[in-house]
């Protein structure tokens, strides 16, 4: 049973880390129907833009969390700006292509300008807050401190998230624009706003995770949002993509079944598993676990 009790932690710790990312991807479609692919990608620039500030600059932790937050969020904005805007009235399709060229050209540029190999993200402290190694033992099971940090982090952002689009100015707005950006602009809503807002928290998000996915698994590396990237996408279509709540369920559900399959079974099927699980949620729930679908009328 403690086994087990582990595993579960472990499992929520991974959920989370899908969860976080997911929540931006989730944010973006929810109001412009983007898959932006090259959400993953600022998740990784935000690592390196905080491990380089702790490590050159020599910041406080807590500055360089909120400085990297800051800077993905403009980051977002101008991705934005640059290459989606131009595409509004464009087919779907060349915006997920964009999406995907932006994508590479992340990844690509952070290569060039920092190398490829892998860095071990704890070494940017002389010495090392000891919150952020500390465990706590109770029986056979380990908790550490960033385990929590991740799990109250991203349930903190999803109760969030739900304030400011259920119950704020903005978030009536961008609900409006969500379900017609053209009504929406009659009734004298700027859509350009509300989804640059849209990207300032997704990528705001993705920074803060990015940071805190280095610090726990002491690892970064310009394909860090390759792998990671993918799998909250997966978690946010499993969940409800454009649903808040969705892709936080879609992130612990996928990160528990990954930790259960690589505990009691065999981690080379792991992903194999995900991915036919997701094509069973497709095939019965096309909107995914949370979401309502509905018909279209032709």
């Amino acid at each position: 049973m403690e086994i087990f009790i582990q595993q579960v932690i472990n499992g929520l710790t991974l959920g989370s880390v899908y969860a976080l990312i997911a929540l931006g991807y989730t944010m973006v479609y929810g109001i412009i129907k983007l898959l932006n692919f090259a959400h993953g990608d600022i998740f990784m620039v935000g690592s390196f833009i905080s491990y380089y500030l702790i490590l050159s600059l020599g910041m406080n932790i807590f500055v360089a969390f909120l400085v990297t937050m800051a800077l993905t969020a403009v980051m977002g904005v101008v991705i934005d700006q640059v290459a989606y805007k131009p595409l509004r009235t464009s087919p779907r399709i060349s915006a997920l292509i964009t999406a995907i060229g932006v994508s590479y050209l992340l990844r690509n540029g952070m290569i060039v300008l920092a190398g490829a190999e892998t860095r071990a993200y704890l070494q940017v402290f002389e010495n090392v807050p000891s919150f952020v190694t500390q465990t706590f033992t109770i029986g056979n099971i380990n908790v550490k401190t960033m385990q929590v940090i991740l799990l109250l982090t991203t349930i903190v952002l999803m109760v969030a998230l739900q304030f400011i689009v259920q119950k704020t100015k903005m978030g009536k707005a961008m609900r409006a624009v969500s379900v017609d950006p053209e009504a929406a602009k009659l009734m004298g809503i700027d859509t350009n706003i509300v989804i640059a807002f849209t990207f300032v928290l997704g990528s705001a998000l993705a920074g803060a995770s990015g940071m805190l996915v280095g610090i726990y698994y002491n690892s970064i590396s310009p394909m860090l949002g390759a792998g990671y990237g993918t799998k909250a996408f997966v978690a946010a279509v499993i969940g409800g993509i454009g649903l808040i709540p969705g892709a936080v369920l879609g992130g612990y559900l996928l990160g528990m079944i990954e930790v259960m399959i690589t505990a009691y079974g065999n981690s080379m099927i792991r992903d194999a598993v995900v991915y036919i699980i997701l094509i069973v949620i497709l095939l019965l729930r096309p909107a995914g676990l949370l979401g309502n679908s509905q018909s279209e009328k032709v």
